[in-house]
């Protein structure tokens, strides 16, 4: 089961979001974000927040978890706690990178809390989709052209393999601080990437494409 998730970063395309929740899709706003979905058309399921940012007013009710402004844990953070608790198993966020830089690593880092636990999530813009690979072969298709770049994340190196790509490897190691994953293509009708150990964020640059 997939939940979608809409985070508060800056001036996200409404539009996208609204063409990329399903109708019966179950939506968690976190604080700014139920701005962002009241604007987009999109009815949430879940609010959290502290609400320090979110200038609508937020309703009375059962599905709202109001949060104290001084806590450990992102607005963004309890969102996918709470979608994991209710037994969703991926996990799509939107605004969720464009502002405030460390917003965008904590939600990097949350990309990690999920994976953590067992939960796939994605980060999807209309110009980005950022997810973490865990060790294992996860294959691409239908995204020739496009380009994606590859980070060790949590670890020190990755070791990988690349299929499919302008730029291939075969058991090549991925170092922290030695940025040489950045602007890879994908090729062909399908790209492979096995990663051997370690822990990879992988950000493909989508050119308003969803992928």
């Amino acid at each position: 089961m997939t939940a979608y998730i809409i985070a508060g970063a800056p001036s996200p395309d409404l539009g996208f979001i609204s063409a990329n929740i399903p109708a019966d899709g179950f939506v968690l706003c976190a604080d700014k974000g139920y701005s962002y979905a009241l604007r987009a058309g999109v009815m949430p399921d879940v609010i959290i927040g502290d609400f320090d940012s979110c200038t609508d007013p937020i309703p009375e009710a059962d599905f709202v978890t109001r949060l104290p402004r001084e806590k450990d844990y992102t607005d963004t953070v309890h969102c996918i706690d709470k979608a994991i608790q209710l037994g969703y198993d991926d996990i799509v966020l939107f605004a969720a990178t464009g502002g405030r830089l460390d917003h965008t690593v904590g939600n990097l880092c949350a990309l990690a809390f999920a994976r953590d636990r067992g939960v796939n999530a994605v980060m999807l813009s209309p110009q980005e989709e950022i997810r973490l690979l865990d060790k294992g072969l996860h294959r691409f298709k239908n995204r020739g052209g496009l380009t994606f770049s590859l980070f060790p994340f949590g670890c020190e190196a990755a070791v990988l393999s690349i299929r499919g790509a302008h730029y291939p490897l075969e058991s090549g190691t991925l170092r922290s601080g030695v940025p040489i994953g950045v602007s890879n293509v994908f090729e062909g009708e399908s790209c492979e990437l096995e990663i051997e150990s370690g822990r990879v964020l992988m950000i493909v640059n989508t050119d308003g494409r969803l992928v």
